[in-house]
């Protein structure tokens, strides 16, 4: 039974149609992600979900039995309790039922009414254990560890925490909850990559259903298993998690446009057909060239062009010149706040060409390392520059921007030298076009904010790229086209992140800030994983073979069905190929020779057939592909 519906929602902005024709169920067990560029409506479907914004079209149905939990990515907690206090207040009703039981149990002690009281206690205690009551305490002190929060910080007023830690106690509240549909907007923001794993454990574990809104590739990879895509006012579901919605959409791209261009193809021919056999000016060659031409107006109405996002941000980072092989040197660094001791000692060389990563928990001063490197923060120790190195910060914070200019404004005044021709070029490669280039930069989004930011690294041609959380404000394309940039970026990266797709694709060399000290591990983010995991367990192991037997066999029969569709490719280009010649031939000299003509066209109408055919092939070859996704 669907706990939730929704069919033809739909929803206007302005006059401006958000999204409409939305229709999806959502059963129990389902874990979906929720995908999109910024804008695309995510948050606003969430707030029709929950009633807090109207719906201008369709319907929703909800179960009787529904509860839904709603985390906004703007979450805060300002309450007077105590941390600790203030999660327990998720099992109120658990902890009225033990108030309640220790009364009871008091009373029988007394040895007055017992069988009655007996009756009561065995159906208080039933309740509680069904409720969670002799683990609620354990559940509230691990979900606050798992979230980030140290024991110290359990007996302190909610309303003294940071704005992103009572964040994390709405977060903590919901997962805690007798919620069964859990709608989460951007839950990771806020949490270091340890928190984040936490939650991606608990998620699974849990029998939630769970809508999620993330940026966290890696995230919805570990979390989802049904993915909702929100593009061009529509809603597509797909079965699987980010990575396998990507393959399947990417393929169905190209079925579409392969579909489309040869539909075009068809038509073309046909129309030169029907072309041909008028010149003929014979009754049967007449019709038969009336009968093409129905077809080709049958085939013209069915005729729709793929849709797909044209607007994608154009990124190209080119250094100015090369730097020395030294690209920062730094010995005996040392760093506190009074008492508070951030690190010590540390010694840090970057080389040229290394693309490195600082990981570790909040606060352990990973932001500090990078301003006292760049010479933005005092410190104890030595550092400096490599020769002819020409850096680029980018700040997560993006306060490096003047809030009372303009975007035009603020990019022409750090480069003056630049015409009005090419400023405006490098800001429509950032989506910055027309009227939204006399936008306030105190208006803006943070994600335009950061395209901003970013446009200015890229116009500095620097040979040192340092990053701290770079992809903090952008979209799931958007940092896909971030990655392909840095990847080819012929500099050196020095950059800080939780975003562990972003990780995982660019890192060469790890750094671990971990009680004081910087680790460093000569690995990509996979190398630094393995080293980091735990020793398997027996079990664990045997578990580890009996997958990897399977995952091999798995993989056979995927290239063996990747081999069969790359053949069928291969034929239908061979195929087009020679009907290309032919209607070469066809419309060249041979052609003017009725009996040659009459023969080529027939050879034309095998290859056609049998490119029809073929494609048939192709479709069912692309399916079985597909089941390998």
């Amino acid at each position: 039974m669907n706990l939730l519906s929704v069919s033809e929602l739909k929803k206007e902005f302005d006059g401006e149609t958000l999204f409409e024709g939305v229709s999806f169920s959502i059963e129990k067990g389902d874990k979906i992600g929720l995908v999109g560029v910024n804008g695309a409506g995510k948050t606003t479907l969430f707030k029709l979900l929950v009633g807090q914004e109207k719906l201008d079209g369709g319907e929703i149905y909800k179960a009787k039995e529904l509860k839904i939990g709603y985390l906004s990515q703007h979450a805060l907690s300002n309450s007077n309790l105590c941390l600790y206090d203030e999660i327990e207040e998720v099992f109120t009703h658990v902890k009225e039922i033990e108030k309640e039981l220790n009364l009871v149990n008091k009373e029988i002690e007394k040895g007055e009414n017992l069988q009655e009281l007996i009756l009561k206690q065995e159906s208080l205690m039933s309740t509680f254990e069904e409720l969670g009551g002799y683990s609620y305490k354990s559940m509230t002190v691990g979900t606050l560890i798992g979230l980030g929060f140290n024991e110290s910080d359990f007996y302190r007023p909610v309303n003294t925490l940071s704005g992103g830690q009572r964040t994390r106690v709405c977060l903590a509240k919901l997962l805690l909850s007798d919620c069964n549909l859990l709608l989460l907007d951007e839950p990771t923001n806020h949490l270091d990559i340890s928190s984040v794993m936490w939650l991606e454990s608990f998620l699974c574990s849990r029998p939630q259903v769970v809508i999620v809104v993330s940026h966290d590739r890696y995230f919805l990879d570990k979390v989802t298993n049904i993915t909702f895509d929100l593009e061009l006012t529509k809603l597509t579901v797909y079965k699987g998690n980010y990575s396998k919605f990507k393959e399947q959409k990417e393929l169905l791209l190209k079925t579409k446009t392969r579909s489309y261009d040869n539909t075009l193809k068809e038509i073309k021919r046909l129309e030169a057909s029907a072309k041909l056999l008028h010149s003929f000016n014979r009754e049967k060659s007449v019709k038969r060239a009336e009968s093409k031409e129905k077809a080709i107006d049958k085939l013209s109405q069915t005729l729709v062009k793929p849709e797909t996002l044209n607007a994608e941000i154009k990124f190209s980072f080119s250094p100015v010149e090369q730097g020395g092989k030294e690209v920062i040197i730094a010995e005996k660094l040392s760093k506190s706040y009074g008492e508070n001791k951030l690190f010590e000692d540390v010694d840090f060389t970057l080389f040229r060409g290394e693309r490195a990563f600082v990981l570790g928990g909040n606060g352990c001063g990973k932001t500090t390392f990078l301003k006292i490197l760049l010479g933005l923060e005092s410190f104890k120790g030595e550092r400096e520059l490599g020769y002819r190195v020409t850096p680029a910060y980018y700040e997560q914070t993006l306060s490096n921007l003047s809030p009372e200019k303009d975007v035009l404004s603020e990019v022409w005044d750090e480069y003056p030298r630049l015409n009005d021709t090419e400023i405006r070029s490098a800001l429509a490669r950032f989506l910055f076009k027309g009227d939204d280039v006399y936008k306030s930069i105190s208006t803006l989004s943070g994600g335009e904010k950061a395209r901003v930011v970013l446009l200015k690294i890229l116009l500095k041609k620097a040979n040192l790229l340092v990053l701290d959380e770079p992809t903090n404000h952008l979209d799931v394309y958007s940092r896909e086209a971030l990655e392909k940039a840095l990847s080819e970026y012929t500099g050196t990266i020095l950059c800080v992140s939780h975003d562990r797709y972003f990780i995982n694709k660019l890192s060469t060399v790890i750094y671990e800030m971990e009680d004081g000290k910087l680790n460093k591990y000569d690995t990509g983010y996979e190398g630094y994983l393995s080293v980091k995991k735990p020793i398997k367990t027996e079990n664990e192991t045997t578990a580890s073979k009996e997958e990897y037997l399977s995952k091999k066999s798995y993989g056979k029969e995927k290239r063996k069905a990747e081999n069969a569709l790359k053949k069928i490719e291969e034929e239908i280009s061979n195929a087009e190929k020679l009907l290309e010649e032919i209607n070469g031939r066809l419309y060249g000299e041979e052609g003017q020779d009725y009996i040659k003509a009459q023969t080529l066209s027939e050879e034309a109408e095998k290859v056609n057939l049998k490119i029809e055919s073929l494609m048939e092939q192709w479709e069912k070859a692309s399916i079985e592909v597909e089941k390998y996704s």
